[in-house]
């Protein structure tokens, strides 16, 4: 079901260790070409287009593109009690979180009347994507909401595919978590045409739509699949976007102390995301790797999702990987760079201390990837496929912008007028220096 990589007595090269690695192959290059044409149709197409794409990829012609607000209040109406009061306890552990994320503003005097100032100025409009497919994430509306929201944006659209048998609307629970957390602007819309509408803003075309179905946003964030993924590549520099979001992964370091009943689940838990996602387990003990590999047997079997799962966790991406020590295995789980990382060790903590590369890192038997993606408060979009290495997962800084101000008197510019002067000249550039001159 899952394969073994065993790199016990081998000392490897980072690249050569990135080599030996399990990694799902998803091809951008490809989706993008397939999404150009659903991009340019968009943008000259506005919600006509839109409702074209609409019936072409969702089986259904929605009525309205813009879901009608009492939608959003019969969706709150009709939310289960239960369902609610999580969501409810999810908002506010993550309004927790974010709320602490926010940069201060400073002011550097350099001498007197020589000030830099630094503004952190949140972006003025975002566009929000929670995908409709293999599950409709509630969650990611948290996620990508409380976020924006903490940050200070003052403008959030939301959109969702349109469901066939919702009469052209979203799923009910995203409506519901929409109306929870304030938002009034959401669209039945779905992939790479809910980005480009995003990107580009559109049109209307019918008489519910207005002049103006969307205006353009500033930053598209949220997950989505490979082709959500390509139409983000395509529209970067028109708009920022969060990050080019790969199929989810989920590496477990663990020693034979883990229980494995414990990494099995936990395994299993991101498998059912998607057949591609990627379920890695590296660990020192073999007799943990063993009786690892008996659980997934008799989990994957009562699992509801069996068939996803099998595939994920029977794909090239997913792998136990047999190492010599947790210090081999530390060298491991840094070169993957996993979207989430589990320790489940002795001295899990100190391990976590010395991680150099994860999105998110889940501590001890208790932290499961799980709680991470509804209730830790932390966010649960986060860098996949080794981006890690360089990328954060979503936050407030993600809908910030750092603004330095300047502000010199005379005396102050005076005093280093004659270096700018040399500096300018060495460059080549002596209108630089006498647009200082100039002034005295």
């Amino acid at each position: 079901m899952i394969t073994r990589i065993d790199l016990r007595g081998r000392t490897l090269s980072r690249r050569e260790l990135l080599g030996a690695l399990p990694r799902a192959e998803v091809d951008v290059e490809h989706a993008a070409e397939v999404v150009a044409p659903i991009i340019a149709a968009v943008r000259a197409g506005g919600a006509a287009e839109l409702r074209d794409l609409a019936e072409r990829f969702d089986g259904v012609r929605p009525v309205h593109l813009r879901v009608p607000s009492d939608a959003l209040a019969d969706a709150i109406q009709a939310l289960d009690p239960q369902v609610r009061s999580a969501l409810e306890e999810t908002i506010r552990r993550v309004r927790q979180v974010h709320g602490a994320q926010r940069p201060a503003d400073f002011t550097v005097e350099l001498a007197p009347g020589a000030q830099v100032r630094q503004r952190w100025i949140p972006v003025r409009r975002v566009g929000l994507y929670v995908p409709g497919g293999l599950a409709a994430y509630a969650s990611s509306v948290v996620m990508n909401v409380v976020a924006a929201q903490a940050a200070g944006v003052p403008s959030l659209a939301v959109a969702s595919p349109p469901q066939k048998d919702r009469a052209g609307l979203p799923d009910p629970v995203v409506l519901a978590t929409c109306a929870l957390l304030g938002i009034d602007e959401v669209y039945a819309v779905g992939g790479a045409q809910a980005v480009a509408m995003f990107a580009y803003g559109a049109a209307g075309s019918d008489e519910v739509d207005g002049e103006t179905l969307c205006e353009p946003v500033d930053v598209v964030t949220g997950p989505g699949n490979v082709y959500v993924a390509a139409a983000k590549r395509l529209v970067r520099g028109i708009v920022g976007i969060d990050a080019e979001a790969g199929p989810t992964e989920i590496a477990i370091l663990a020693d034979g102390t883990a229980d494995a009943t414990h990494v099995a689940a936990d395994l299993v838990s991101q498998a059912e995301h998607d057949p591609l996602a990627a379920a890695v387990l590296v660990t020192p003990s073999v007799e943990l790797a063993g009786a690892v590999e008996a659980k997934l047997t008799d989990r994957v079997d009562a699992t509801m999702h069996r068939a996803r799962v099998m595939t994920a966790l029977g794909g090239q991406q997913s792998a136990i990987v047999i190492v010599d020590d947790l210090e081999q295995g530390l060298d491991v789980v840094n070169a993957y760079g996993a979207e989430h990382l589990e320790i489940q060790t002795v001295g899990a903590a100190a391990l976590a201390e010395r991680v150099t590369s994860a999105g998110a890192i889940f501590v001890g038997a208790w932290s499961p990837v799980s709680l991470g993606d509804y209730m830790a408060g932390s966010n649960h979009v986060l860098p996949t496929a080794g981006c890690a290495h360089f990328a954060s997962g979503l936050g407030v800084h993600s809908f910030l912008r750092a603004v330095q101000v300047i502000e010199y008197d005379s005396d102050a510019l005076a005093e280093v007028a004659d270096k700018i002067v040399a500096l300018a000249d060495a460059e080549g550039l002596p209108a630089h220096g006498e647009a200082v001159r100039s002034r005295f």
